[in-house]
Parts: C-alpha cells; sequence; structure tokens
C-alpha cells in the first residue's frame, strides 16, 4: 500500500472537514486541560515572585520571563510544525511547561528565585504551544469557517483557565496534604493537566492538520486513516517554503509585502502588550490596596496574613481570563459574519474603555474588576481577528512561519508590558499604567479605523 493510498482501514476515503472537525475536538480538549497551569501561574506569579526575592520590584518578572519565553519559544516551535507537524510542536511546548511547573513547586521548596525565573521560562514554551494551537484550528477549515474555527480553540482554555486562580484554595490543602508550601498547591494541578493535554495531542491529533492540509495544497490526495501523514513526502508539499525562508527576517519581509498582515499584527501585539502590563501588576495593586505591602510582612508569614486577599486576586484574575475566553466563539463568529476590521476596532475599543475604567476607579476593587473583564474581552476581539487576517493574508507556504513570527512579536510585546508595567506603575501609579495602555490603544484604534473607511470590511476570499 502507498504512504498516501486514498483508502483508509475501512475502505473509504478520508474526508479532510472530517478531520478538521476531529482536530478542533481534540485541540480544544488539550486547550481545556493545559489552561490550569496558566490560570495558576498568573493569580499567584507575581506574589511568588515578592515572597522569593523579599522586593516588590520583581512582582512582574514571572509574568515577563514567561512571555519572553513564548516570545523565544515562537519560531523554534513553528519551525518544528514545519518540519514534523503540529502534534509534534504542540506536545514538545507542553512537556516543556510541565517540566516547568514541577520547577515552580521545587522553587517554593528550597525558596529559590532563580528556580522559580527558570521555571517561568519553561511555562513560557506551554504558552507559545497553546498560541499555535489556535493556528492549527485553521490548518484545514474553510475560508468562510476559519474565524470561528479559530475562536473555539482559543475558547476551550476558558474553563481550566478560570479555573486555574480558584484552585489557590484547594491547592493550599493539596500542598499541605503533599507537605509542600501553600502556593505551591496550584502547581500540582498544573503539572497533572499539562502532562493530559500532551497525551491527547499525541494521540489524537492524528492524522496531522498541517502536513494534510500540505499534502492537499500540493496536489496528493488525503492520506489514509490508517497511514501516516506525518513523513517528509507529506510534509514537502507545504514546508519547502519554510525550510527555504526561515527566521525572523524573512517572516516580517513577509508580512510587510501585506498590508493586511502589518494591520493584523499591529493589532494583536498591542492588545496582547496592553493586556499583559495591566494583567500582571492587577494583584500587586489589589494587595497593596487592601493589606499593604508583602515584603513588609514577617518572613514565612505572607500566605497566612493573605488569604481573603488571594481569594480576591483569584476571582478578579479568573473574570479577566473567562472575558479572554468565554466569548470567543461570539468573536470568531462576529468576525466571519462582519468582517476582520470591524472586530479589531471592537477589540481595540474595548481595552481602551478598560483601562479607562480600571485605572480612574483603582480605590474600588469592582470597578478594577469590571475593567479586567473589559480587557479580557477586548483581547479576544483583537486577537481572533488579527490571528484570522494574519493567517489569510500570506501565501500558503509562507503561513506557518508568518505565524511564528506573529507569536513571537506578541511574546515580546507581553515581555515588554510585564516588564516595564512594575517600573511604571512604581513611578506614576495603578492609575498611569492604565492611562498608558490607553495611550497604546487608542493608536491602533487610529490606524485601524483608518483602514476601515479604505475598505469597509475585510472578508474572507471567495
Amino acid at each position: 500500500m502507498k504512504i498516501f493510498d486514498t483508502a483508509a482501514v475501512n475502505g473509504t476515503a478520508l474526508d479532510p472537514q472530517r478531520v478538521q472537525r476531529r482536530t478542533v475536538w481534540v485541540l480544544s480538549s488539550a486547550q481545556l486541560l493545559s489552561g490550569v497551569g496558566s490560570g495558576a501561574s498568573l493569580s499567584v506569579g507575581s506574589l511568588l515572585a515578592v515572597q522569593l526575592s523579599g522586593s516588590n520590584a520583581w512582582a512582574g518578572s514571572v509574568t515577563t520571563i514567561m512571555t519572553l519565553g513564548a516570545a523565544a519559544a515562537a519560531l523554534p516551535l513553528a519551525g518544528l510544525a514545519g518540519r514534523r507537524g503540529r502534534r509534534a510542536s504542540l506536545v514538545t511546548g507542553l512537556l516543556a511547561a510541565m517540566a516547568g511547573a514541577l520547577l515552580v513547586i521545587a522553587s517554593t521548596v528550597t525558596g529559590s528565585f532563580p528556580v522559580l525565573l527558570l521555571a517561568a521560562a519553561l511555562l513560557g514554551l506551554g504558552t507559545a504551544a497553546n498560541l499555535q494551537a489556535r493556528f492549527a484550528a485553521v490548518d484545514l477549515a474553510a475560508p468562510e469557517q476559519r474565524g470561528r474555527s479559530l475562536a473555539i480553540v482559543v475558547w476551550a482554555v476558558t474553563i481550566g483557565a478560570v479555573a486555574g486562580p480558584n484552585l489557590i484554595r484547594p491547592g493550599a490543602l493539596v500542598g499541605e496534604a503533599l507537605g509542600l508550601p501553600a502556593l505551591a498547591g496550584p502547581f500540582v494541578f498544573s503539572t497533572a493537566g499539562l502532562a493530559l493535554a500532551a497525551l491527547l495531542l499525541l494521540i489524537g491529533l492524528r492524522p496531522d492538520p498541517l502536513l494534510l492540509a500540505a499534502r492537499l495544497r500540493s496536489g496528493g490526495q488525503p492520506a489514509a486513516a490508517g497511514g501516516t501523514a506525518n513523513t517528509a513526502t507529506g510534509a514537502a508539499g507545504g514546508t519547502t517554503g519554510t525550510r527555504r525562508r526561515h527566521g525572523l527576517r524573512h517572516g516580517m519581509s513577509a508580512i510587510r509585502a501585506s498590508p493586511r498582515a502589518g494591520l493584523a499584527l499591529l493589532a494583536i501585539i498591542a492588545a496582547h502588550g496592553c493586556m499583559a502590563a495591566v494583567m500582571s501588576m492587577t494583584p500587586l495593586h489589589l494587595q497593596l490596596l487592601t493589606e499593604g505591602p508583602l515584603s513588609d510582612m514577617p518572613a514565612g508569614h505572607a500566605h497566612a496574613a493573605s488569604t481573603d486577599v488571594l481569594v480576591l486576586i483569584g476571582f478578579t484574575i479568573s473574570l479577566h481570563i473567562a472575558g479572554m475566553y468565554a466569548l470567543s466563539p461570539v468573536m470568531g463568529w462576529l468576525t466571519d459574519k462582519t468582517g476582520r476590521l470591524p472586530v479589531i476596532l471592537l477589540g481595540h475599543g474595548l481595552i481602551l474603555l478598560s483601562v479607562l475604567v480600571a485605572g480612574f476607579g483603582q480605590a474600588a476593587p469592582v470597578l478594577v474588576t469590571i475593567g479586567l473583564v473589559l480587557l479580557g474581552l477586548g483581547w479576544s476581539a483583537a486577537t481572533i481577528a488579527g490571528s484570522t487576517l494574519l493567517a489569510e493574508s500570506v501565501a500558503g507556504d509562507e503561513r506557518v512561519l508568518v505565524q511564528g513570527v506573529s507569536d513571537t512579536m506578541m511574546g515580546v510585546a507581553g515581555a515588554v508590558g510585564a516588564g516595564f508595567s512594575g517600573l511604571v506603575m512604581s513611578g506614576v501609579g495603578y492609575q498611569g499604567l492604565n492611562l498608558a495602555a490607553a495611550a497604546v490603544a487608542a493608536v491602533v484604534f487610529a490606524v485601524a479605523l483608518r483602514a476601515t473607511g479604505r475598505n469597509r470590511a475585510v472578508r474572507p476570499p471567495a
């Protein structure tokens, strides 16, 4: 039997659309499991950094290192996807993140701040894999369904990511039962979720959607269900360009060649940078607002003195993450029905509103929470519409490379936002930080509005 024989095990040809539906289901399930890890990291990362470093100045370090790790891993993971398919790339990223979750636990046991930073870098690889998963959802999608397919996978992280911050108290109980520090407990759940997600992708993502799409573009037949679509022959159809032209410089050249791709990239990285800057400092702001600096507490008593505020932080970050992911299918539907540019405008308009609410309402935890929810909704709209526009604005043989560049730049923007947010907040306060984010969102909104004036809606190609 030939490797790409169209006869499946049951004698029927493999249907790419059936593979697409199964791919979306597998990716969504894996996102749900791996989301627990990101939720736990976002909710207690800044608190762990202050506790282990002994200084509020390091509060944003965990988020910064995570986003730098994601940025550094994006292109290598994209290259691995081009050579070996989405399955190899996604599983590699999740296994690295699982090792990072274990190192977080080790850092709390040893009290080592450098180990925590190393753990954050590895957790960033999981972030890069989760970002790449949204592009895997459109490898086989029909043009009129790209926004919805991408949004479903983004949405699937909701349950796990929202649950993550609320695992602080259950995690503390698990940690105590295992003889671990209380703040290490949530990462026990993270480790299990990441391991299960990697196993699900390893088993379930067959045939590989990227390699099957490459084979179809090259004029070949779909691989049989019982055959292997993960061969050099299958990969060659769509990844030759990726192997011939690789790296950030070539990816940026491909983006510059398409004004639509440039606008999409701007919308994505600005939304992520604003979100990372405000979100990473919100836990510390809420703690300072209610209890004063953690560094002023006696060593070893930070968690015991902060149980109530940890619950508040967990609840706020959970609602923020729900805003990021829960309405993703709606954002995807709007992207397909109204066009990409209107939803990008909606996203950055919501971000602008959100930071004004959180900034001017900084003294009221309720208004801060409302601002964080709106921030999540804005991020969702801008990221889904921008990612969909980016995926269809470049040639097929450049697509994986450009997606990797997008994730790299997205990670850099998040790292810059989180890294400088502590300095900005220490200089001009939480309100000043939000106003700085408002300025960025306003600029992108103006650029997108101008583009909308030239082209009322960017719709999928016929």
